[in-house]
């Protein structure tokens, strides 16, 4: 599927937002460079896969209304599905200097998030609460509710001083006092209803949440007829990108990877420097919620000529 020799490709560097094959770019201009990639791909370091079924993760905990499965564990993010039974609520906690983010793939998850009014979000909802907002989750309804939830790697959880933190091995918790705390604004909105917000109003997404650390973007787009291998789409220099399939079928072409098509749920995973591609499939709106780092971050893309090896 690939050869060495695209390793040491020209490539054309962009700042477009566009990040796959058959998105919409924004106009910009385009520069040629010698972009680095190492002639042995970087590995699918554990639990890092090519890609995670959501069929697959239930069945494993087929019978269990609570439960949590790391799906992705990069330097930059924690990504898990976090199943919670009726009636459990989760203590009141933040994170210092990143947002948290949480897909909701069933049940019902009451927000109470501070300076917000209380809501249920049910399937499909995104939701978001910027670094030291404390907020808390509570499964209403009589089923668990699951969630897909991003974090940044590394970060224990702090606490408000009511609250009685959830003891970590090898940590202690210190009385301490700090200033300042994140904020919502016109991109990074407290949540969208996927369901009424881009599907119901036949939208393309955007941007959900996008600062200084993290960019997830919302990319929806018609089925298309999957592109031939030589179409390999882009690499990112130094970090991995991840996708959750909120829509439809998607096609994913992954350096060294067999081709994959992922459903609902679906978790799909290209480690750093890896070419990559992904498309809607079938005729239907496909729509997947792209995750990387350091917006807006860094594409490179074929050109038309290669060298080197």
């Amino acid at each position: 599927m690939f050869s060495l020799r695209y390793a040491a490709s020209f490539v054309v560097l962009s700042l477009l937002t566009a990040v796959v094959a058959g998105a919409q770019p924004e106009k910009s201009a385009s520069l040629l460079a010698w972009a680095p990639q190492p002639k042995k791909p970087a590995p699918f370091t554990p639990p890092n896969k090519p890609l995670r079924r959501l069929s697959d993760i239930l069945a494993r905990h087929a019978g269990q209304s609570d439960w949590a499965e790391t799906e992705v564990l990069t330097r930059d993010y924690v990504g898990q599905y976090i199943s919670m039974a009726p009636g459990r609520k989760t203590k009141t906690q933040f994170y210092a200097d990143d947002r948290v983010f949480w897909v909701v793939m069933s049940g019902q998850i009451r927000f109470t998030v501070e300076g917000q009014e209380p809501f249920v979000a049910s399937k499909g909802f995104l939701v978001q609460v910027p670094y030291r907002i404390p907020y808390s989750m509570e499964t209403v309804g009589t089923a668990p509710s699951l969630r897909f939830e991003v974090r940044a790697a590394g970060e224990t959880p702090s606490y408000p001083i009511a609250e009685t933190p959830v003891p970590v091995p090898g940590f202690k918790f210190t009385k301490a006092s700090y200033t300042g705390r994140g904020k919502y604004d016109e991109i990074n909105r407290l949540y969208i209803d996927f369901e009424k917000d881009i599907v119901g109003a036949n939208g393309k997404g955007g941007p959900f949440v996008k600062d200084d650390h993290t960019w997830a973007n919302i990319i929806r787009t018609p089925g298309i007829p999957t592109p031939p291998d030589s179409n390999y789409g882009h690499f990112h220099e130094n970090f991995a990108e991840f996708w959750i399939v909120l829509e439809g079928k998607l096609d994913f072409l992954i350096e060294g990877v067999p081709p994959i098509t992922a459903n609902v749920g679906d978790i799909v995973f290209a480690p750093e420097e890896r070419w990559h591609r992904a498309t809607s499939g079938g005729t239907a709106m496909g729509t997947r919620l792209a995750v990387t780092p350091r917006p807006p971050s860094l594409h490179y893309y074929q050109s038309e000529h290669t060298g080197g090896e």
